[in-house]
């Protein structure tokens, strides 16, 4: 058996559950890459996987792991990657270890400017962006959008996407810290998200044609008050809570639509697309500076408790990346 090292679980739980052992090197199915990791990124959805509510979808690696870059270690099929190649891009599972399979048809070639942790830290956060922003906001420019987490690694992307769009930009943010962080990327407003009765500061300045909101039922209310007539509420996550009332009179006479999305369980097709809107649209506007890299912090794979745990407390600005540079295959 061609093992490999990788971060496993004996059983869903906390920080302390997460521990490196070798595993089985995966095989990759046609029109998949088996690429050497070098960066793994870390999100939110990990720490719900590791906690034991967020199954990966059938097929899928059950280690943890959405993004990653590398070398391509093995092609199977048609592809316009060869072994060798520098690549990034976003897997089903199975990041947090030394080779991980990437479909082909998502996968982006590498730029020498990019740092392998930068161009870990891009998947996740900007394709979740740009299917919410893009795909089924169809947020357009002049109008305004609530970004709430806007310090987070899918919030830092929406800033300055809806920014390169043409939108006017609110964010939301827990800190002082995190609300300049929000204003540099491009926010003209910045709210403090640990105050309720936002949506009346909001319709004062008008209210806001898009909310894209990873917090769920605490917030709920006021993203639906804040919304001008047909506005639409993005819902990404459920930090703050999975249940709430709705008002559904509320979204008759405004024409309001509210959806719910997730990037995991996208089809091929759609991921596809996503990964072609980085390579081809976001790429460039990071490369001339038009975008930055929004990469907080590094850690390395032996290190991957410490890294969730400074997740799950808050104190990122950015991404949060795996580092496997000194990682040596059995």
């Amino acid at each position: 058996m061609m093992s490999m090292l990788a971060v496993v679980q004996r059983a869903p739980g906390g920080v302390e559950t997460l521990e490196l052992a070798m595993v089985e090197k995966p095989r990759p199915a046609p029109g998949q890459l088996r690429v050497r990791v070098l960066a793994a990124g870390v999100n939110r959805a990990d720490l719900v996987q590791r906690e034991g509510h967020y199954p990966p979808p059938p097929g899928a690696s059950p280690l943890l792991g959405l993004e990653v870059a590398g070398i391509v270690d093995e092609v199977n099929g048609h592809s316009r990657f060869h072994p060798g190649d520098a690549v990034f891009g976003l897997v089903a599972g199975g990041g947090y270890a030394e080779y991980a399979l990437l479909d082909s048809s998502v996968a982006i070639p590498k730029p020498d400017w990019l740092s392998w942790a930068e161009a870990a830290s891009l998947p996740e956060a900007w394709m979740t962006a740009w299917l919410n922003l893009v795909q089924l906001a169809e947020l357009g420019e002049g109008e305004r959008v609530l970004i709430h987490a806007g310090a987070s690694g899918v919030g830092a992307a929406a800033i300055q996407l809806a920014g390169l769009l043409g939108a006017e930009v609110v964010a939301s943010a827990s800190t002082e810290e995190k609300r300049n962080y929000c204003r540099s990327l491009g926010a003209g407003m910045v709210l403090d998200s640990r105050q309720g009765g936002f949506a009346a500061a909001l319709n004062a300045a008008g209210g806001v044609d898009v909310v894209l909101d990873p917090v769920g039922a605490a917030l709920l209310p006021d993203n639906l008050d804040s919304l001008r007539p047909d506005g639409r509420l993005l819902l990404i996550g459920v930090m703050g809570g999975a249940r709430a009332q709705i008002n559904l009179v509320q979204l008759l006479m405004k024409r309001l639509r509210l959806q719910g999305s997730t990037l995991r369980t996208q089809p091929e097709l759609m991921r596809a697309t996503l990964a072609q809107a980085l390579e081809s649209q976001v790429l460039p506007a990071l490369h001339s500076g038009r975008a930055v890299v929004t990469l907080d912090s590094c850690y390395p794979l032996a290190a991957v408790a410490q890294a969730h745990q400074y997740l799950a407390d808050n104190r990122n600005t950015g991404k949060v990346v795996l580092t496997l540079f000194a990682v040596t295959a059995a």
